[in-house]
C-alpha cells in the first residue's frame, strides 16, 4: 500500500481552510488545536528545522514544496531563534508526504515530536504543488490550520477564523520575537566534527538590534573579531549610542516593516547620523530604506526559499541566496543619496541599497544561510571592513565561502 493509498483510507485528522472557504484536509502532527496566519511556500530542500525556527516566519504557515520533511528528524543545535525554548512564531507548516522515522547521526527527537514541544501544527498528506500553484497565481491567503484527533472539524467556524485575522499589513511582529533584555553573544560558527566555538579575542564592538534575529548572524559576527551585544527591538537611539558601538547591525525579522519602523527608525536615524557602520538584512534592509526615506510595499507572493539569483550591481557577480520575505523596499521610493546595489533576477525586485556618502548598506535576502547557498558571505567581510576603514585599518579580502 502506497502512502497515498494509507491517507485515502484513514480519517483526516487535520485541516488547512483558506479564508474563501476552501478546505484541503490531511493528517495531523505536531501539536493539536488551531491557528490563524498567512500562507507561504518555501522551495529549500534542505534545512526545515532551520527554517520552521525563523523568527522571520512569525505569523506565517509555511507549506514545504520539498516533499521530504522530517526524514534527517531534528536535533538541538540546528535553531535559528536566539530562545532555545521558545517558540519562534511560525503558525503552522504544510507538508507532502508522511513523516519517517528519522535517518541520521545528529537526529535527537522526530519531528512530531519536536513539533509538538514547540507548540506547532503541521498537516501532512496535502498536495504542496496545486497549494504553491493557487499562492503563485492569487497570492498568499490567510488561513486557519488546525489539528484534531477526533477528526471533528467546524469548517464554518474556522472559516470565519481565517476571515477575521486582520493579516500581516500593518501588523507589528518584531516585538512578539524580540529579546526582553540585552546580552553578549560569544557563539561562534559549527565546524565539522568541533561544534560551535567561541570568540575570546573581539576586536569590534557591534550592536545588534534584534527584531527576530537568527543565531548564525550572531555567529557569522563573532566570528568575524566583533564582541557582539544585542539589544531589543524597542532600544532607543540613547540605549544604543550609550554603548558606543563600532558598528550597527538591523536584523531580519517578521511583519510590516511600516508598522515596525514607527519606533525603529528614529533609533536607525541616530545610527545613520552618528557616521559608525551600519549593515541591514531582511526586515533590516526595510527599515533602513524607511529611515533613508523609501517607502516598502507587500508582495505578491514574497520570496521564500534557498535558491533565488541576484545580482551584485557593485561587483556584476550573481549569487544564489536564501530569501525569507514578504514585503520588499519600493525602489522608486529611494531618493538620490541612496544607490541600489543588488536585484533579484526572479522579478527585478529591490534587494539591495547603500547611502551614498556614508558606510551604510544592506540586503534583502540571508547571507548567513545554514544550511543553504554561502555565495554572500563576503558581505559580513564588507561590514567589517566599513568598521576597519573608520579605524583607519586596511581591507580584508571580500570573498565567498565557497571561493
Amino acid at each position: 500500500m502506497t502512502n497515498a493509498d494509507a491517507w485515502s483510507a484513514t480519517p483526516p485528522t487535520a485541516a488547512l481552510v483558506l479564508a474563501d472557504g476552501t478546505v484541503i484536509e490531511g493528517h495531523g502532527l505536531g501539536a493539536v488545536g488551531s491557528a490563524p496566519g498567512e500562507v507561504c511556500f518555501n522551495t529549500a530542500i534542505t534545512g526545515y528545522q532551520e527554517i520552521l525556527t525563523d523568527p522571520s516566519y512569525a505569523g506565517q504557515i509555511i507549506t514545504f514544496t520539498f516533499p521530504h520533511i522530517g526524514n534527517v528528524g531534528t536535533n538541538e543545535e540546528d535553531v535559528e531563534t536566539v530562545n532555545l525554548a521558545g517558540a519562534s512564531g511560525v503558525r503552522g507548516a504544510v507538508l507532502r508526504a508522511d513523516v519517517t522515522t528519522p535517518s541520521n547521526y545528529r537526529a535527537t527527537r522526530a519531528l512530531d515530536a519536536w513539533l509538538k514541544a514547540r507548540g506547532i501544527i503541521a498537516i501532512a498528506g496535502v498536495d504542496t504543488r496545486a497549494l504553491t500553484a493557487r499562492i503563485r497565481e492569487s497570492g498568499m491567503p490567510n488561513a486557519v490550520i488546525v489539528h484534531a484527533p477526533d477528526g471533528r472539524f467546524d469548517f464554518d467556524d474556522l472559516k470565519d477564523q481565517a476571515n477575521a485575522w486582520p493579516g500581516l499589513e500593518g501588523m507589528d511582529l518584531a516585538k512578539e520575537v524580540t529579546t526582553g533584555q540585552s546580552f553578549e553573544w560569544t557563539e561562534t560558527p559549527w565546524r565539522w566534527n568541533e561544534g560551535y566555538g567561541r570568540q575570546d579575542t573581539p576586536k569590534y564592538h557591534v550592536v545588534v538590534i534584534d527584531y527576530g534575529i537568527k543565531r548564525n548572524i550572531l555567529r557569522l559576527l563573532a566570528d568575524g573579531g566583533c564582541r557582539v551585544t544585542v539589544l531589543p527591538a524597542t532600544a532607543s537611539a540613547e540605549d544604543l549610542m550609550s554603548l558606543k558601538p563600532d558598528g550597527v547591525f538591523l536584523s531580519n525579522g517578521p511583519g510590516d516593516p511600516a508598522a515596525t519602523g514607527e519606533y525603529a527608525v528614529p533609533t536607525i536615524r541616530a545610527a545613520i547620523d552618528s557616521g559608525v557602520p551600519v549593515f541591514g538584512i531582511c526586515l533590516g534592509h526595510q527599515l533602513l530604506g524607511l529611515a533613508l526615506g523609501g517607502k516598502t510595499k507587500k508582495m505578491h507572493q514574497g520570496h521564500h526559499g534557498a535558491n533565488h539569483p541576484v545580482m551584485d550591481r557593485t561587483t556584476d557577480k550573481v549569487e544564489i541566496t536564501s530569501m525569507n520575505h514578504g514585503f520588499a523596499v519600493d525602489t522608486e521610493s529611494l531618493p538620490d543619496s541612496v544607490e541600489e546595489t543588488h536585484v533579484s533576477l526572479f522579478d527585478g525586485s529591490n534587494c539591495g541599497l547603500r547611502l551614498k556618502e556614508k558606510p551604510v548598506f544592506s540586503v534583502q535576502y540571508h547571507p548567513e544561510a545554514s544550511p543553504g547557498p554561502r555565495d554572500s558571505h563576503y558581505l559580513f567581510t564588507r561590514f567589517i571592513n566599513l568598521i576597519r576603514e573608520r579605524n583607519g585599518e586596511q581591507p580584508l579580502p571580500e570573498r565567498s565561502a565557497a571561493a
